[in-house]
């Protein structure tokens, strides 16, 4: 079963590479994340056609998460992460899809920092960490994949000492990681690769994507149960070279069949 995660960055003004990306790597279950979409303006039938079923929490302009589908049910057990009332970007949406719990995020980016917007960063980071925690008392085979908007160690950006005052690398925003990974959650690209130089996004100025200036921020988290069915992880970082793609590579796990 291959699991990917992609941050498109508009899904409709990218579907074309998206549609391409489906095409040619064909992965069971996707998580998108940045539609970009009001939840009336997701291209259901466009990726219906390309064969996929779908779920999708929409956004006006910003945000917005789906999760697809090919040839497979999707049970939706969640819209929105709860516990805040008066939260409502478009950041979570969870399903069951082939007896494995996905949950697909966005988490705020957080900057400038610090300010209000890393506060919501860090509070969205507590909600999402409890109901992590929730999530794992189930038993359940679970994986939790996104952009997290967080470089986890300096193995994880390029130059590190300039992300010293980013949200995404702030020590306050690495510790939340850290918790969260003390759940008992694996981060399934280091537990493959745990020394390598691995990126899954690439900004669009200074020519970053050609010198291979990258960070990386999307990650699956996997529970236990999950653990030893790992088989294979990667980034398919070519398509972050295509025309008029997104500043972010998608990136892809492998499991067995339970």
């Amino acid at each position: 079963m291959k699991i990917a995660t992609y941050n498109v960055n508009g899904v409709n003004g990218r579907l074309p590479v998206l549609l391409r990306w489906l095409e040619e790597t064909q992965p069971d279950v996707v998580c998108l994340q940045e539609l970009k979409a009001p939840q009336e303006k997701f291209p259901e039938q466009a990726i219906k056609d390309a064969g996929y079923n779908a779920i999708w929490h929409g956004q006006k302009s910003w945000n917005g998460v789906a999760i697809l589908a090919r040839n497979l049910e999707i049970k939706e057990l969640k819209v929105g992460l709860g516990g805040d009332d008066e939260d409502l970007q478009s950041r979570y949406i969870e399903a069951m899809v082939n007896g494995v719990v996905i949950g697909c995020l966005y988490l705020p980016n957080g900057n400038p920092a610090p300010g209000p917007k890393f506060d919501y960063k860090l509070k969205w980071f507590e909600r999402f960490t409890a109901h992590a925690a929730k999530l794992l008392t189930h038993n359940l085979p679970v994986v939790l994949a996104g952009d997290y908007n967080v470089i986890p160690t300096e193995l994880d950006a390029y130059k590190p000492e300039r992300w010293v005052e980013d949200a995404l690398f702030r020590p306050e925003t690495r510790l939340a990681f850290k918790n969260l990974l003390a759940q008992g959650w694996t981060d399934a690209i280091r537990k493959l690769y745990p020394n390598e130089t691995i990126y899954t996004f690439w900004d669009y100025f200074r020519n970053a994507y050609g010198r291979n200036a990258g960070l990386r921020i999307d990650h699956f988290l996997l529970s236990p149960q999950l653990n030893a069915r790992l088989k294979s992880a990667g980034v398919d970082r070519e398509v972050r070279g295509w025309e008029k793609t997104s500043d972010h590579g998608p990136v892809w796990i492998e499991i067995d069949e339970a």
